[in-house]
Parts: C-alpha cells; sequence; structure tokens
C-alpha cells in the first residue's frame, strides 16, 4: 500500500514512523527521501557534517523490498536516525568535527550505533558538535563544520556538545538520533532546541554502564563519557535506549504521591524567563499530586568543582591516543590533532590538556571526592525516599552565536557577566561526576519562544524510572511547538 500523500513525513514520531513501515501505510524510501530534502533545504542550520544520500536511500528500499516480500521486520526497520559524529559508523567518517579527524574512516560502528542498525534504524548522516565536543555551544570554527544553528532562532546558539543532533530533531529531519554525553552535552543542546536528551547511568565508568562504547567512540573522559539517546519525544528516546539496553520500554509512571526533590542550589539564579516556565511547570505538577521534597544537597556544587575539569582535562591523555590506536585509521598523536584545533576555547582546553595542568590532583579526585559526590547523591535519594530530583536543565535559554568567539562570558538578566561554559553546565554537570543518570525534557517556552529544559536526576540505575517519569511529565506539560522554518 502506497504511503499516504497527506501524511507530513517529516513531523512523524520514532514509533508511529516504524509502525507505518510495518503495517505497509508508509515506505521507508519516502520518509527517508523526505527527511532527505528536508535537511538540503535546513542545510544553512549547519546540523550535519556528512549526509549520506545513497546509503541512506539504498537502506530504505531494502527495508521496503523486505516489507513487500513478506519477511519478519526488526523493531525499528525503516527508522531514519542521525549520529553524532564523534560516535564510530563504519562507512562513513568521524571527524569530532576537527580537522585533523577529517578523512577519518572507521572500521566498524560503536555498539550502541550498532544495536540500532541491527534493528533495523537507518543512517541519514552524521551530525556536527562543538569541536571534539570540548564545549556547550556547538559554536564550530572548523572551516568544515561551522557553527550549529539553533532552529528556533537561526541567531542564537543550539547548545552542544551535541548540538547539531539536537537541532536535527528540532528542524523535523528526523524524530530521533544519538548524541553523547560528558557533562551535558545530550541534555543542555535537548533543553535549548526543545528535544529530549538521556543520559544514560555511567557509575564509575566500568560494569555499571547502561551503555558499552568503549574505544568507539572519540573521547574525553573513559569514567564519564557516555553515549545518550536523542528524541522529540520521551517515548521516542525510550524506544532507542530499550533497543540498546536491552531492555522492555518503561511504562509511564503515576504522578500521584511521586516524591521529587527540588534542590534549591539547581533553582538559584536563573534568567527571569525560565524561572517563570520552571514555576508553572511545577505548579502544573504539584496539582497532578507530585509531592515536591524542597531539600537541597548541601556543598555538592563545592565539590562538583572538584572534580570536573579535574577529570575532564587529564583523561583525555591516555584515552584519545587509545582512541586513534583502537580505530586504527589514522597515525596521529595526541600533539597532532592539538595542533589543528579551529576553535579558540577548544585549543585552549587542550593547552591544559597537553601540560597536565590537572594531573597531580586526579588520584586524589578519584578516590576521594568523585567518591563523596556519589554518596551524597546515593544518600539525597534514599534519605529523602525520592524517586528522583528535578530542576531546570540550562539556567539560561539559548544565547546569541558568538561566530567569533571573542568573548567567552553571557549575562544573566543584565547581571554581571558570567563565564558561558560554567553557566550552562552548572546543573547538569554534578550528576554527570557522579555517574548518575539524567533525561532532559521540555518544560516550555519563555516570552521569547525559546524552549526551557525541565531536568530529571535519579539513582545510579533507574534509567527507567526517569524516562517513566518523563513520559508522564510530557504527557501533562506537551512537547515544543514545532520552530517556524
Amino acid at each position: 500500500m502506497e504511503a499516504d500523500p497527506s501524511v507530513e513525513l517529516t513531523g512523524l514520531g520514532a514509533a508511529e514512523t516504524v509502525s507505518g513501515i510495518r503495517a505497509g501505510t508508509l515506505r521507508a524510501e519516502a520518509c527517508v527521501q523526505a527527511l532527505l530534502d528536508r535537511a538540503e533545504r535546513l542545510k544553512d542550520l549547519n546540523a550535519f557534517i556528512t549526509l549520506d544520500r545513497a546509503g541512506a536511500l539504498a537502506a530504505a528500499r531494502a527495508v521496503d523490498a523486505s516489507r513487500q516480500a513478506g519477511h519478519a521486520l526488526p523493531p525499528l526497520a525503516g527508522l531514519p536516525i542521525v549520529v553524532k559524529d564523534n560516535i564510530n559508523s563504519a562507512g562513513l567518517p568521524t571527524t569530532g568535527g576537527t580537522p585533523a579527524l577529517r578523512h577519518q574512516q572507521p572500521r566498524r560502528n560503536a555498539p550502541s550505533l550498532q544495536k540500532l542498525v541491527d534493528a533495523g534504524a537507518i543512517v541519514l548522516g552524521k551530525t556536527n558538535l562543538h569541536e571534539l565536543a570540548f564545549g556547550i555551544t556547538s559554536t564550530n570554527l572548523s572551516a568544515f563544520a561551522g557553527p550549529v544553528r539553533n532552529p528556533y532562532d537561526r541567531t542564537r546558539i543550539a547548545g552542544g556538545s551535541s548540538g547539531g543532533t539536537a537541532a536535527a530533531l528540532a528542524a523535523r529531519i528526523a524524530s530521533a538520533g544519538l548524541g553523547t554525553d560528558t557533562g551535558g552535552s545530550a541534555r543542555v543542546p535537548a533543553a535549548l532546541c526543545g528535544v529530549v536528551g538521556l543520559r544514560p547511568s555511567v557509575g564509575n565508568g566500568g560494569a555499571q554502564r547502561r551503555y558499552h562504547d568503549a574505544g568507539e567512540v572519540v573521547p574525553i573522559s573513559h569514567t564519564r563519557d557516555t553515549v545518550g539517546p536523542m528524541g522529540r519525544t520521551v517515548a521516542d528516546v525510550a524506544l532507542l535506549d530499550s533497543v540498546i539496553a536491552g531492555s522492555a520500554l518503561p511504562g509511564a509512571i503515576n504522578l500521584s504521591g511521586l516524591r521529587i526533590g527540588v534542590p534549591a542550589s539547581f533553582w538559584a539564579g536563573l534568567d527571569g524567563q525560565v524561572e517563570a516556565v520552571m514555576a508553572a511547570a511545577k505548579a502544573r505538577l504539584a496539582a497532578a499530586g507530585v509531592n515536591f521534597v524542597d531539600v537541597d544537597i548541601p556543598g555538592l556544587m563545592a565539590l562538583n568543582s572538584q572534580v570536573s575539569f579535574q577529570i575532564a582535562l587529564h583523561e583525555p591523555i591516555a584515552d584519545l591516543p587509545e582512541y586513534l590506536r583502537t580505530t586504527g585509521a589514522l597515525q596521529l598523536t595526541l600533539a597532532d590533532i592539538a595542533q589543528q584545533v579551529a576553535s579558540p576555547d577548544v585549543k585552549l582546553a587542550f593547552g591544559a590538556i597537553l601540560a597536565d595542568v590537572f594531573g597531580p590532583a586526579y588520584a586524589e579526585v578519584m578516590a576521594v571526592h568523585r567518591p563523596r559526590m556519589q554518596s551524597l547523591y546515593a544518600g539525597y535519594f534514599a534519605t529523602h525516599g525520592l524517586a528522583a530530583m528535578m530542576f531546570p536543565t540550562t539556567v539560561l535559554p539559548a544565547v546569541a552565536i558568538d561566530a567569533a568567539q571573542g568573548s567567552s562570558s553571557v549575562s544573566i538578566d543584565g547581571g554581571e557577566p558570567v563565564a558561558t561554559f560554567d553557566t550552562f553546565i552548572r546543573n547538569t554537570d554534578p550528576g554527570s561526576n557522579a555517574g548518575i543518570p539524567g533525561l532532559s525534557l521540555h518544560g516550555g517556552m519563555t516570552a521569547d519562544r525559546l524552549p526551557v529544559g525541565l531536568a530529571l536526576d535519579g539513582p545510579l540505575g533507574s534509567d527507567r524510572t526517569l524516562l517513566g517519569i518523563g513520559l508522564s511529565i510530557e504527557a501533562l506539560l506537551g512537547t515544543a511547538p514545532a520552530p517556524v522554518l
């Protein structure tokens, strides 16, 4: 049966797409063609580094042929997805958005991506990012990438470092895809672009991980990095997570009587419009029966400052060369990559890495400070009987792109300038360092029609519970309206 021409193919969700293809009311080729055409029309967003038109269309035709032949289809058959360009992909370059890796061609897919492909997903292309994932604006200044633009206002940042994936989802170029998250890189752009991003459990970076992609993602930190599914809805993200983690889909969790913590330090110093949106969201959730517990985590933010950069600017010294050895595509050193970095903020970070500024502190961070953070979080959830904690994903909505990166500061409601990076990761970074799961979903729109993200963090291993809570919150608050493009 041919696809109904009245169906708006670019607006379909992941589950709708898969079920339509399975039922024969949609053709995978028609879906992929429509999305590729939209990607070309909206190329000024700089959401992509590579589009795989030929490969995606060939994969789609194979799905349609398989269905027509009466073969059983895998769970994601025909689903077009986008993939951040620091996640290894067989047959396509994995550039990390940096000149030195521009021609890197991995031999295989990262395991999380491979599970999606095995389930029938079709890769439309590789998405743009903050260079080497070292930033939160996705203002990439390498010649072949360029700054990612927010679909709600092209003059503003999409967030980072998974800005290309978030922008592609918001722009209706795909309904779901993959980002990565080290300190907020999936959740910050999800918040600023009105989509959903999951940071799965990482724990100490080993067996406690929900996803296992070691050696197959351009790294920052082996104890903090993770692939993170992203989508326009919580259901889209849950669908990808279930395939990657091999778990059942979560069900919506009853909000009535649900205990959710509200930590004051995560709600302090907010932009006025963000504060208004989040207050309204909290009021609606309280009316639906959520039991908000107003209790902070004393000392957490100060402790986080003893952990964050100390890990992220030390672990690349070993992790990046090991990635290059494992991938085996290019003969490069850490210094070779640093020398070709194009973005000033990333070049500054690599100066600190090469000098190993935080090397002397690393052992104490891992033996003392990080375990203290993990203990603080575990005690917070257990002592107060909390299923999760809730807060604004970012303290600001999307700000203007600084195309020359001449400024590294922003102002909140006209106040004194504050560091852009530190400001945007303030609320997502602590949970990242503790290795707990985090989810950002749409909380509402500012008076300027910019999205605001609502974040949930939960105890280690509570990923499906967070997604279940997210399903219920999204059903109450709704999803972001499509941007006018």
